[in-house]
């Protein structure tokens, strides 16, 4: 059964967000390799093991955290350790798991990123969004990531939670 289209509003948006999705990652990517010679996966490898508790997280979580593929984050833990950056070593409680942590080293080296990252997010997205919008634009994206991330239509979080006055 064909669903009925997109109202112009809705066409926009959708059109507008697969742009965004297609070139967003590259140009901060870019920015960050330009700016700080690491890219923008590595940085965020370095972000959620900097957060974790003891600066470490089992491979899986790591891979969830940043919506990587367990055979692609284990590539980037590989280079970021073969750099020093990170260790990683089997899991005590499940020896078929790693664990990586953030090394001394890793943590400098996400010090050093930090500047030119966040000019590259300031300029690329937060001085293009109105202030007023940030909330909701928050709490739209994050509804969208969740539902992406959800197994079934069931856990899908409904549009109308995100109006203005809910949730």
């Amino acid at each position: 059964m064909l669903e009925s289209p997109l109202n112009p509003d809705e066409e926009v948006f959708w059109r507008s967000l697969l742009v965004l999705v297609a070139t967003l990652p590259r140009l901060l990517d870019d920015d960050l390799s330009r700016s700080t010679g690491i890219s923008l996966t590595e940085y965020a490898t370095l972000m959620n093991l900097s957060e974790a508790e003891n600066q470490e997280l089992r491979l899986t979580d790591l891979a969830n955290a940043i919506g990587l593929s367990l055979s692609r984050i284990s590539r980037v833990a590989e280079d970021l350790r073969s750099r020093g950056l990170v260790s990683k070593r089997r899991a005590v409680s499940d020896t078929r798991g790693n664990i990586v942590t953030l090394t001394p080293a890793g943590l400098v080296r996400l010090q050093q990123a930090y500047p030119g990252h966040l000019e590259s997010a300031r300029r690329r997205v937060m001085d293009c969004v109105d202030p007023t919008w940030l909330v909701q634009s928050g709490k739209a994206l994050s509804t969208i990531v969740a539902n992406s991330n959800s197994v079934g239509e069931a856990e899908a979080i409904p549009a109308s939670e995100l109006r203005p006055g809910r949730r």
